[in-house]
C-alpha cells in the first residue's frame, strides 16, 4: 500500500518536474506561447473588419495553437530529454513507464490549455472577438482536440531521431493542415479538390469543433462526428507512438516501425473515407449575403452531372415551344402564371424561388402539362430578368437551398396538392440546376 502510495506521490512529482523544465524551456515557450501570438495578429490584421473581429476564424487560431504545443513542443521535449540520457535513467525507476510518459502527456496538457486560454483572452482584449458561447462546449472541444494532437505528438517523437528531425517531422503534419487542411486557410477560399483533401486531415474536425463554441446553438451531429474522428486518429497515433517509444539516443527505429506508422496513417484514410460517404467533403459555401454577392467562381462551380433527364419521372422540362410562344394545352395557365403576385414580387431571389416552386407542384403532382409548366417558368423567368441576373440568382438558389421561403401549394394556379417544404426545396434544386446550365451552355436545350 505504502509502495503505491509513493508511486503515486513520484508520478505527481514527475508531472511537476516535467511542468517545471517545459516552463523554462525557451522552445517550449515559442512553440505554446510565441508562435500562436503571432498567428492570433496575423488574422487579426486580416479579419479586424469583421464584426465582432475574429468570431468566425477562432475556431482555426485556438487549433493552431494547440497545434504547436501538442505537435511541436511535446516531441521536442521528449527528443531533448532523450538525447541528454534522460529517459534511460528513467526506465530504471521502479514506476511503470505509462505512467512517466502520462505525466509528460498531462504537463504538456496543462500547457496548451494555458496557451488556448491565453489566446481567447488576447483576441478579447485586443479585436474585441466576444468569448465562447458555450463554455461546457469549448472546454470538450480544446481537451478532445489536444489529447488528439498530443497523440500525433507523441508519434512525431518516436519517429525523430533528433531534435532537427523533430521539425521536419513536424512540418509533415502542419504545413498540409495549415496550407490545404483548413486550419491556415478558410475551407471556403480553397479549391473544390483541396476541401476535399481536407477531410483526411484532422485539422479540418479540431477548427470544426473548437468553432462550435463560438456559434449560435451547441454542438450537433457534425459535432460528434468531428470528435470521433479526432478520436479515432488521435489513440491510432499514440498507440503507434507508445509501440515504438525509444529511451535511448542513437538507437534505430525497427523495420515494424513502417506497421505502425501505416497504422496510424490508416486512421486519417478511414476518417476520410467516413466523412465522403457521410456527405461532408461537400464543398464550403461562404455566409450567404444574397445572389448579388454570388461569384463566378461560386457558379463555376456548380455540376449537372447527376441531374435526371427532361423526360425521365423527376423533373421533367418539356422542349422549347416550336413557335416560340405557349404549347397548346397551357395558353390559360400561362396568363394565370403572368399574373399570378408570388411571381411578381419585388426580390428576384425569392419570386424567382416561387416559380420554381410551381415547377415542382406540377412535376410532383404529375400533371398533365408538367414539362410544359416548367417550360413556361423557364421561359417566364428569362423575360423578367436579364441571362446574368437570373444566372446569379439560380446560383444563390442551389448555394443556399434553405434560403427565402417556398410555395408548397398553388391552387389559385390549378395545383391543389400540397407538399413538404423539404420536398419542394429538395426539388427545386433540380429545376434551378436544369436552368442554369442551359444558361450557362452546360447542358443543350
Amino acid at each position: 500500500m505504502r509502495g503505491g502510495r509513493g508511486n503515486l506521490r513520484g508520478v505527481f512529482q514527475h508531472f511537476l518536474l516535467s511542468l517545471e523544465l517545459n516552463l523554462r524551456s525557451k522552445q517550449a515557450i515559442a512553440y505554446g506561447y510565441l508562435v500562436p501570438v503571432l498567428f492570433l495578429v496575423a488574422f487579426g490584421s486580416v479579419f479586424r473588419g469583421e464584426t465582432p473581429a475574429l468570431l468566425g476564424e477562432m475556431g482555426q487560431i485556438l487549433t493552431i495553437t494547440i497545434l504547436g504545443g501538442a505537435c511541436f513542443g511535446l516531441p521536442t521535449s521528449l527528443v531533448a530529454e532523450r538525447e541528454r540520457g534522460i529517459w534511460r535513467r528513467y526506465r530504471l525507476l521502479p514506476v511503470p513507464t505509462s505512467f512517466l510518459v502520462g505525466g509528460v502527456l498531462a504537463a504538456r496538457l496543462v500547457i496548451v490549455i494555458s496557451a488556448v486560454a491565453l489566446q481567447i483572452a488576447l483576441a478579447r482584449l485586443a479585436y474585441g472577438t466576444p468569448f465562447p458561447a458555450h463554455l461546457l462546449l469549448a472546454a470538450a472541444g480544446v481537451f478532445i482536440v489536444t489529447a488528439s494532437f498530443l497523440g500525433l505528438g507523441l508519434l512525431i517523437a518516436a519517429l525523430a531521431d533528433d531534435v532537427p528531425a523533430v521539425q521536419a517531422v513536424g512540418q509533415c503534419v502542419f504545413l498540409p493542415m495549415i496550407l490545404i487542411g483548413g486550419v491556415g486557410i478558410p475551407l471556403i477560399a480553397l479549391p473544390v479538390w483541396a476541401q476535399r483533401v481536407s477531410g483526411f486531415m484532422p485539422g479540418r474536425y479540431a477548427v470544426d469543433l473548437l468553432q462550435l463554441s463560438y456559434g449560435k446553438a451547441p454542438g450537433n451531429n457534425e459535432g460528434y462526428f468531428n470528435g470521433l474522428a479526432l478520436a479515432v486518429i488521435g489513440v491510432s497515433a499514440a498507440v503507434s507512438g507508445a509501440k515504438l517509444f525509444r529511451w535511448e539516443a542513437g538507437r534505430r527505429i525497427s523495420r515494424s516501425a513502417w506497421v505502425w506508422l501505416g497504422a496510424a496513417l490508416s486512421a486519417w484514410i478511414i476518417t476520410g473515407v467516413a466523412a465522403a460517404l457521410t456527405g461532408r467533403l461537400a464543398p464550403r459555401q461562404p455566409p450567404n449575403a444574397g445572389y448579388e454577392a454570388v461569384s463566378e467562381n461560386q457558379i463555376a462551380a456548380i455540376t449537372y452531372d447527376d441531374l435526371p433527364g427532361d423526360a425521365e419521372f423527376i423533373s421533367r422540362l418539356s422542349r422549347p415551344f416550336n413557335d416560340g410562344g405557349e404549347a397548346e394545352g397551357v395558353g390559360p395557365f400561362a396568363a394565370k402564371l403572368k399574373a399570378w403576385p408570388p411571381g411578381r414580387t419585388s426580390d428576384a431571389g425569392q419570386s424567382t424561388r416561387n416559380l420554381l416552386s410551381v415547377a415542382v407542384i406540377a412535376d410532383a403532382s404529375r400533371d398533365q402539362y408538367e414539362g410544359e409548366i416548367a417550360r413556361l417558368v423557364y421561359n417566364d423567368l428569362r423575360s423578367n430578368l436579364q441571362d446574368e441576373q437570373l444566372c446569379r440568382v439560380l446560383a444563390w438558389i442551389v448555394l443556399y437551398p434553405q434560403e427565402g421561403t417556398v410555395i408548397t401549394s398553388a391552387p389559385e394556379l390549378g395545383l391543389e396538392r400540397q407538399y413538404t417544404e423539404r420536398f419542394i426545396r429538395e426539388r427545386t434544386d433540380l429545376y434551378a440546376r436544369k436552368f442554369l446550365g442551359r444558361l450557362r451552355g452546360k447542358i443543350r436545350d
